[in-house]
């Protein structure tokens, strides 16, 4: 007798493929519900993981959440200038709507069991695992389980015709949405390869970005982008559209030594256009509006939220009240920042907002608003106290 129903988070993927037949013949399952989620993949992955789905499992769905994940985690993360160890997250914030998707899927169709197609190595099983966990439902994640090599899964597809996007010269694992895309494994999981050009889909190399600079302007309402050169976009076409704009001129690639959730090193490659210029922006836009202390304080806030961020841990009590406090210095950040986007940079030319703590007969050198002898007797006691120790110093000395 079988154990019944599972259901699958479902990419497509090498990984994800090969989990329909192994959770039947290894781990016994009379039904496999696979579940694909649209997080801003291309058409043609959304279309391909359809497709595969409805023809291997015994019951598929597609689920689109872009609005939902631009809206609740990418403005988010915007806001938080988001960025773990120097990269803008794209992965880390999809996976747990993608996983309350596949619990209330695993509820619908009764289902108690839920399954995915991460490693023991990386971060994802965390992320997924948390939420699962936390609806009480059981986990099977065959990858982590039985020790499986990506030269292992790519045999086994072949032997039960699973159709797989990746193939022994290139065993590369891609992750898309519309904020980021990661490209790993392979050749790169040597840091000292040089990648080639073809690994990246969304970017044109710096040397093959047009000669002639591109200037454009976003307009930000409470910390949320809302236009570009003054045509105002829904989230979801606004990225899409930085994307297209920031990928030809060769701007948002990383390459890079990242620090996973388990300890471990990892060499990862990124893409994300958007999300480097949209980021750009927002911190300069801060520094215009925001108070010394606020940007001084916020700097630590937005670090302890990209690191809980990044680990998926959203439904921790602290990120919620981090939110809170990055929500309420938002409603200042009003405003328009040019960019200037030229071989691979993203350079902030110029600045403006109704809510600016900026004045230019104040800082003017030619205006007399503010009397400069003003000044004297703040800089008498001007860094007193180390004055003083350098005092008490020389007259021991002397002594």
């Amino acid at each position: 007798m079988g154990k019944g129903k599972v259901v699958l988070a479902f990419s497509g993927g090498l990984d994800t493929s090969i989990c329909v037949p192994l959770l039947k013949e290894h781990y016994g399952y009379d039904q496999v519900i696979t579940v694909a989620v649209d997080v801003g993949q291309p058409p043609e992955d959304m279309k391909m993981a359809t497709d595969k789905g409805n023809k291997i499992a015994d019951k598929h769905y597609t689920i689109d959440i872009r609005d939902k994940f631009v809206e609740e985690q990418l403005f988010a993360s915007i806001k938080a200038n988001g960025s773990y160890e120097g990269y803008p997250m794209g992965t880390a914030l999809a996976r747990p709507l993608i996983a309350e998707e596949i619990v209330k899927i695993a509820k619908k169709e009764g289902a108690d069991t839920v399954a995915h197609g991460c490693t023991g190595k990386g971060n994802d099983q965390l992320r997924f695992d948390f939420v699962f966990r936390k609806a009480g439902l059981k986990i099977i994640a065959p990858m982590r389980e039985m020790n499986l090599t990506r030269e292992w899964e790519m045999d086994y597809a072949a032997k039960h015709n699973v159709p797989v996007p990746v193939v022994k010269a290139k065993p590369y694992s891609v992750d898309e949405n519309c904020w980021s895309r990661s490209i790993e494994g392979g050749v790169l999981e040597d840091p000292s390869v040089h990648p080639d050009n073809d690994i990246y889909g969304w970017t044109v190399s710096k040397q093959d970005a047009p000669d002639t600079p591109e200037e454009i302007t976003l307009g930000f309402e409470k910390g949320v982008p809302v236009s570009i050169n003054g045509k105002r976009m829904k989230g979801f076409d606004l990225i899409m559209e930085l994307n297209k704009i920031g990928g030809r001129n060769g701007v948002g690639r990383n390459d890079m030594i990242e620090d996973r959730i388990l300890g471990l090193k990892a060499r990862e490659n990124y893409e994300h256009p958007a999300a480097t210029i949209l980021l750009a922006a927002h911190r300069d836009l801060e520094r215009l509006v925001l108070s010394r202390q606020e940007l001084s304080f916020k700097h630590i806030v937005d670090d302890k939220w990209s690191e809980l961020g990044y680990m998926g841990l959203i439904d921790e009590p602290l990120y919620a009240a981090l939110c809170a406090f990055i929500d309420k210095t938002q409603e200042r950040v009003n405003g328009e920042v040019d960019l200037v986007l030229f071989k691979g940079s993203a350079t902030v030319a110029g600045r403006r907002s109704p809510d600016a703590l900026y004045s230019d007969d104040l800082v003017s050198f030619e205006s007399h608003t503010i009397d400069q002898n003003d000044a004297v007797g703040f800089s008498a006691y001007f860094g007193f106290q180390a004055r003083m120790k350098s005092m008490l110093e020389n007259k021991n000395k002397k002594n």
